[in-house]
Formats: C-alpha cells, structure tokens, sequence
C-alpha cells in the first residue's frame, strides 16, 4: 500500500509544480516561460525520484509504470494499481491548482490548469498524437535505459530522468504543452474542460503507445 500512496504523491507534486509553473509563467508568452516550465517538470522528477524512489521506484506516470509492465520488471496488479494512484494524485493537484487560480485575484494567460491540446499543431490530434509517441517513446527509453539493473546508471538514473525531461519539454511545448504522462493529462483537463477535454485522449493513447515502444526498442538492444 505504502508504493501506491507514494506513486499519489509523487505524481501530485509533478503535476502541481510542473504545471503550476506552466500557469504562473503564462507558459508559451516567450522563451523564459518555456524555459521555466520544462525545468519545473524536470526538477519535480529530480526531487521525486531521490524522495520516492526508494518505496515505488518513482514512475509517476502510466506511460512508464507500462514500460516497466512490458519489461517485466512490475506485476499487473502494482502497474494496475500504480496507474490508478498517479491518476488520483494527478487529479488532486489539479483541483488544488484551480483552487489557487480561483482565489489569487490573479490573470492568467493560456490554461487555468496547465491542460494539454493540440493548439500547437494547427488543432491537429493526428499531429498531437505523433508528437506525444516520439516524445514518450524517447522519454521511457532513458528511464528502462537508465535504471536497469545491470546496465542502468545505480543512483545517477533519477538525474539522467529529470534532465531528459527538461530536453523533452523543450521540444515538445510549442506543440503540445508537452504531456508524456496520460496522468498529468488527465487531472487538469478535468478541471480545464472544452478542448482540452476534446483533445485528451491524445494524450492517454499517444504515451501509451510511445512507451509500447520504448519497451520494444529496450529489449532489442538492452536485453541479453
């Protein structure tokens, strides 16, 4: 019980302070924005993985809790329910978020909730869906890469992770708003609603397809 209420949390904190940054930077008004945003994402994985790690492995996203199901280095039970506390810890700190937008008197520009959508790529889901695949299957790359148990780089994986989620946001958030993780989707679009809503599933079935294969391309070249 205790790896799934720390995937909750985890998956809480990223989506809090990643995206809470996203809205208080008014993410994609310029460079810095963007900047800051891709490093609040990154850095919340860091502080994560070196806070939870040791207790569930900090996945903090289904797209990686399935990689690591494709790779059998998780049950189907603890990916089942690894998924569905990353999915309440996501939807908790977007309440929280919209709470905050709420009540600070304050204007924001973009989303109230760091939502994902298509905006970036024309509307286009078909564009979304392929930028999400790439990023994702990229993303869980370095994670299976990093944190394999004889190939892995041992207490510098959660480092390696963070750093390659900051390059990835920076790629992908003039398209996307960047998601790669179908949970910190799913907790602000709720709240968001309208395109956002319309658009989600994108980004649940772009990551999942992304880390189907990742998981494929790591057993063809790091598995004996």
């Amino acid at each position: 019980m205790k790896k799934y209420l720390a995937e909750a949390v985890g998956t809480f904190v990223l989506t809090l302070l990643g995206c809470g940054t996203a809205v208080s930077l008014a993410c994609g008004s310029d460079t810095a924005s963007v900047v800051g945003t891709a490093m609040a994402f990154g850095l919340s994985v860091i502080a994560m993985a070196y806070t939870i790690g040791g207790i569930s492995g900090c996945h903090i996203n289904p797209a990686i809790t399935l990689g690591c199901l494709m790779t059998k280095r998780i049950s189907c039970k603890d990916a089942t329910w690894y998924m569905i506390a990353q999915t309440a810890g996501a939807i908790v700190a977007a309440a929280v978020l919209y709470v905050f937008t709420q009540f600070s008197g304050a204007s924001f520009e973009g989303t109230l909730t760091g939502a994902n959508t298509c905006d970036g790529c024309g509307g286009s889901q078909i564009g979304g869906l392929i930028v999400e695949i790439v990023l994702t299957c990229i993303f869980v790359l370095v994670v299976l890469g990093t944190t394999d148990a004889k190939k892995g780089a041992g207490n510098f994986a959660g480092l390696a992770i963070g750093l390659s989620l900051i390059l990835i946001h920076l790629v992908g958030i003039h398209y996307t708003g960047t998601s790669v993780n179908p949970a910190r989707s799913i907790g602000p679009a709720l709240f968001e609603g309208g395109i956002a809503l319309t658009d989600l599933w994108v980004f649940i079935v772009g990551p999942f397809i992304g880390a189907a294969l990742a998981a494929c391309t790591w057993k063809a070249i790091g598995e004996e």
